[in-house]
């Protein structure tokens, strides 16, 4: 009897059984009057297919800096001093610039904590998600324009074409986080980092965008790199949890493991911390 392995090459597809990112003894470093400083000080983690991975930690523990690193966005006086960061098995590290452009925006996309800055504030909304569509597809610009009335939408903003039209000094702090949001999903990007995307938010509207974004990333099985300050918003978000001080990762793993067996001191006080303001 013939054995019933299946054909490696037909029938199993070898990305399927890597991590969608792969992060190995990452360092960034920065040149200082007082010296190098060590923003990132070698770590590593995996973000599994279909997973909402959280980095937590204090305001300059080097989240940002790490996810910066993953588009390969770090300039002078800052630079990658060494690590492997690899996306579907690839080195984003040893792109070249036309991959790493292609590769920002599209495969990866980036929300960031400051929708006031973040956005142009010469350019309306819609023309920039616009430009975003036609520069990743080729898009033209009728389509384009179909197609960011339709992601303006699906963030839930009523009032899409009024949206479109207006410039981000318009638009209230949730309804530029929506246009972030959904300039960002435009390209259907395999994975999506989002920056602290409702620290700059108000209780009640951080709670409607955490909301949109649960339901958006379930129904849409996306990857999603969630970095906070804010356990209480990981622990909400998702699956597995780093804990990120001092540019050091000082615990790993999954959720409910960390909420209800912290190891590490910094950990325990963050869990403490979130129980003193519920």
């Amino acid at each position: 009897m013939k054995s019933q392995i299946p054909n490696s090459k037909s029938q199993i597809n070898p990305k399927s059984q890597i991590p969608i990112l792969q992060v190995k003894n990452l360092e960034v470093s920065f040149s200082t009057s007082r010296g190098i400083f060590k923003a990132v000080d070698g770590i590593s983690f995996a973000i599994e297919r279909g997973s909402v991975f959280g980095l937590v930690g204090e305001s300059g523990s080097g989240k940002t800096v790490t996810a910066l690193s993953i588009l390969n966005l770090i300039r002078p006086p800052g630079r990658i001093a060494a690590g492997n960061i690899a996306y579907n098995g690839s080195d984003i590290l040893k792109m070249e610039r036309e991959s790493l452009r292609q590769l920002r925006g599209s495969k990866i996309s980036m929300v960031f904590q400051e929708p006031a800055s973040a956005l142009n504030p010469v350019f309306t909304a819609g023309d920039q998600i616009v430009e975003t569509i036609i520069t990743h597809h080729g898009f033209g610009r009728h389509a384009a324009i179909d197609k960011a009335l339709e992601y303006l939408k699906k963030v839930h903003i009523s009032e899409p074409v009024k949206i479109f039209h207006s410039y981000p000094h318009q638009l209230s702090g949730g309804t530029r986080q929506r246009v972030m949001i959904a300039m960002a999903l435009v390209n259907s990007p395999s994975l999506v980092i989002l920056d602290e995307p409702t620290t700059a938010l108000d209780v009640t509207v951080q709670a409607q965008i955490l909301e949109l974004l649960d339901g958006i990333i379930r129904k849409e099985n996306l990857s999603i790199l969630f970095i906070s300050h804010d356990l209480g918003v990981i622990s909400r978000m998702c699956d597995s949890i780093a804990v990120m001080r001092s540019g050091r990762i000082v615990e790993y793993g999954n959720k409910n493991e960390m909420l209800n067996n912290p190891k590490d001191p910094y950990t325990v006080s963050l869990l403490e911390s979130v129980r003193v303001l519920a």
